[in-house]
């Protein structure tokens, strides 16, 4: 399928959101959920499995509807097509404070590899397929699963990133060791592996896991500094079912007392 040339505009600053315009008869494909507004000469269209694949037949659209069934997301795809004969636009936002990253597919050389809730919409053509770890301790113990989302195609990917977002060059043979949940993208040049972080104390206590991403160069790694598993867990944390309900809340153990103070640093929130 050939690739949709859309015209596009990222607006806000932690909340982003990006904001595509399209060309009569070209379309942009969606995930579910990150639609914020469309013109009204957009027409929206749910296909079964991936977008890229509708001119493929039924074994086709089963295949790409497994890729996405495989990654843990939705058997389906919206796309947005311009059905007026002027410009029209729609917007996607991110679904939790950070950043969305422009991806040019053409310039990265046809292929990305991301984390597999990090895809946020692309130009119409663009495909969403698996990529598997080489190893398979990567996913059993790298915490963020060994299946990652793999972006093919020779047009324009939104990624969303949580907190700030980080881009590394890196060399041939240059290695860096990063926390597997701030791992957001890479290109497939680099050589991915989980590794383990070897004493146990610094595994219990250090409070950063048993296992680290291992990256190899050559080529581009984009970092986040918030994952949403670790946004949630700081959330779960402070819910009243786990004890936290009462911090902060205006009481003065809340506040200043064993349950606040003393129990927050314990805890983790006051670095």
């Amino acid at each position: 399928m050939a690739m949709d040339v859309v015209d596009y505009e990222i607006k806000g600053a932690e909340m982003q959101f990006v904001e595509i315009e399209l060309d009569p008869g070209e379309a942009a494909i969606g995930e579910a959920g990150s639609l914020m507004f469309m013109d009204a000469g957009i027409g929206m269209d749910t296909v079964f499995g991936d977008a890229s694949a509708q001119q493929a037949g039924l074994f086709g659209k089963l295949l790409g509807a497994g890729k996405r069934l495989v990654t843990g997301e939705s058997l389906f795809t919206t796309v947005y097509t311009n059905q007026a004969t002027v410009k029209q636009r729609v917007a996607f936002a991110a679904p939790y404070p950070g950043k969305i990253l422009a991806m040019d597919l053409h310039r990265l050389g046809g292929s990305l590899i991301c984390q597999k809730d990090a895809f946020l919409c692309a130009a119409r053509g663009v495909s969403l397929g698996i990529a598997f770890q080489r190893r398979l301790s990567a996913g059993f113990f790298g915490g963020e699963g060994f299946i990652m989302q793999k972006l093919d195609g020779d047009g324009l990917a939104f990624v969303h990133a949580g907190g700030t977002v980080l881009k590394r060059e890196l060399q041939a043979g240059e290695t860096l060791l990063i926390d597997t949940g701030c791992v957001v993208a890479y290109l497939p040049t680099v050589a991915f592996e989980v590794q383990y972080v070897g004493k146990i104390k610094t595994a219990l206590f250090g409070g950063e896991g048993l296992f680290l991403a291992k990256v190899t160069g050559p080529g581009s790694v984009w970092l986040q500094s918030l994952p949403f598993s670790r946004l949630a867990s700081r959330v779960f944390a402070a819910a009243p079912q786990t004890g936290g309900g009462g911090r902060g809340e205006g009481s003065v153990l809340g506040g200043f007392g064993a349950g606040g103070l003393l129990g927050g640093v314990l805890g983790g929130d006051r670095q």
